[in-house]
C-alpha cells in the first residue's frame, strides 16, 4: 500500500506538470496572437504618407470584404443544405457567423482608417496651398520711398 506522502508528492507534481504547461500555452497564445487593425503604419509606409496609407487600408477592406462573401456563402450554403454537413454543422455554422462578424468590423475599421487618411491627404495639400498664397501675402509690394509716387511732369 502506498504511503500518504507519496500519493501527495505524486499529486503535487501532476498539478506543477499541468500549471506549466498552462503557462507555456497561455505564453504562446498571446505571443503568437496578431491583431488585425494597428495604430503603427504598415510596414514600408511612412506615418506622414496619407495618401498611401490610405490606399493600404483600402486593400485591406478589399481582403475583409472578399473574405467576408466567402464565409457569407458558407453561411447560406449551410442554412439551405443543413443536411450536408452532417454532425459538424452546427460548428461550421457557428465559425462562419463568428467569421462574418469579424470581417465587418475589420472592413468598418479599414474603411474608417482609409477615409481618415484621405481626409488627412487632402488637408494637407490644401494647407500647402493656403501657405503658398500666405506666403505671397508675406510680401509687401509697396514702396517705401516716395520718389515713385510722385509724378515728375512733362
Amino acid at each position: 500500500m502506498a504511503s500518504p506522502i507519496y500519493n501527495r508528492k505524486e499529486l503535487i507534481k501532476k498539478n506543477v506538470r499541468a500549471l506549466s504547461l498552462f503557462l507555456v500555452i497561455s505564453i504562446v497564445s498571446a505571443c503568437a496572437h496578431t491583431g488585425s487593425s494597428s495604430v503603427a503604419a504598415p510596414a514600408g509606409i511612412s506615418n506622414n504618407d496619407h495618401e498611401a496609407l490610405a490606399q493600404y487600408y483600402d486593400g485591406q477592406a478589399q481582403e475583409a470584404r472578399a473574405r467576408l462573401r466567402e464565409n457569407k456563402k458558407i453561411l447560406k450554403e449551410y442554412e439551405d443544405h443543413p443536411y450536408y454537413f452532417g454532425r459538424k454543422g452546427l460548428e461550421i455554422q457557428s465559425h462562419a457567423s463568428a467569421n462574418i462578424r469579424e470581417y465587418e468590423k475589420d472592413l468598418r475599421e479599414n474603411q474608417s482608417h482609409a477615409n481618415f487618411h484621405r481626409k488627412m491627404a487632402l488637408e494637407l495639400k490644401n494647407s500647402n496651398v493656403i501657405n503658398k498664397a500666405k506666403a505671397n501675402q508675406d510680401r509687401d509690394f509697396t514702396s517705401k520711398s516716395t520718389e515713385h509716387s510722385v509724378s515728375k511732369g512733362l
